[in-house]
């Protein structure tokens, strides 16, 4: 698919404050952080993988291009950071994945003979409820 170690040198990181409740110690540090990643730039990525992104990814990609995630769950700046890093390239390959095409299989016989064998009991069933011919 994509070599993750190359990506991952393509990202941009930027600290910034997290929101929130906090002591005095929240306004000093920058523990959330946001990770940008141009796809248009990408070395990683061929053609094929880079239009497949922006068509799946449409909704989250800036008019620039640019792909950018933000991860402010822990109090620490490196956790945020592996957390952005696992989640985008989670969305990378969900982005990436392509399904199976489903091949039609034929009907079981068995399948067949027993909706036939219904049929036929209903059609007995229905025939018998009709007044007997005396003729």
């Amino acid at each position: 698919m994509f070599k993750q170690e190359a990506l991952i040198k393509e990202f941009k990181f930027k600290g910034i404050r997290s929101s929130g409740a906090g002591g005095q110690h929240v306004n000093k540090v920058s523990s959330k952080i946001e990770l940008s990643f141009n796809i248009q730039d990408s070395l990683v990525l061929n053609k094929k993988q880079k239009e497949v992104i922006l068509y799946k990814l449409s909704s989250r990609i800036t008019k620039l291009g640019l792909l950018i995630l933000q991860c402010g769950e822990s109090r620490s700046q490196h956790r945020n950071k592996n957390i952005a890093i696992v989640r985008t390239i989670q969305l990378l390959k969900t982005a990436l994945y392509l399904e199976k095409k489903r091949i039609p299989t034929k009907t079981p016989r068995a399948v067949i003979f027993k909706r036939l064998k219904k049929k036929r009991v209903n059609s007995e069933r229905k025939a018998n409820r009709r007044k007997p011919n005396l003729d």
